[in-house]
């Protein structure tokens, strides 16, 4: 069995020796400087904090309902992108295009939602999301079915 050496400093650029030579049919740099971007004023320290004015805006998949069920270990969601399933921190996401049907029951003993997604070339997964209280699974089943038919109406 043979040593591997230790890892390297990282990833980064190569060494100079091993950079790229750049094509000979590229563009020469330009020969000045670009101009540097103007600075923003800095903030006067008695004027009000605005710690969401500077937050980049969010951008989401596209408006529409979604399904959210959480215990302490799993989750279902489901929105305009598809089915999510986690499990103990793996993370599972079925496109819409990708997913032949979804179906949902309560467990045998009626303290969790069963959630199962058949893909298109028939594999199966499911996920278990505790109720508690057990009135919970009560108002997730008309949740889920709203959301369920909004982006799959056919089934």
């Amino acid at each position: 069995m043979t040593q591997q050496p230790p890892p390297g400093p990282g990833f980064g650029p190569p060494p100079p020796q091993y950079a790229p030579a750049p094509p000979q049919y590229a563009p020469a740099p330009p020969q000045y400087a670009p101009a540097p971007p103007p600075q923003a004023p800095a903030p006067s320290p008695y004027a009000p904090a605005q710690p969401y004015a500077q937050a980049p805006p969010q951008q989401s998949a596209a408006a529409g309902p979604d399904f959210l069920a959480v215990d302490k270990r799993n989750a279902v969601v489901v929105d305009a992108s598809g089915v999510a399933f986690e499990t103990s921190g793996l993370t599972v996401e079925f496109r819409w295009p990708e997913i032949r049907s979804v179906h949902y029951r309560a467990s045998p003993d009626g303290k969790a939602l069963m959630v199962a997604v058949v893909h298109m070339d028939g594999r199966f997964y499911e996920c278990v999301v505790e109720a508690r209280p057990r009135t919970r699974l009560q108002e997730w089943f008309p949740q889920l079915a709203w959301v369920l038919g909004h982006y799959r109406p056919m089934g």
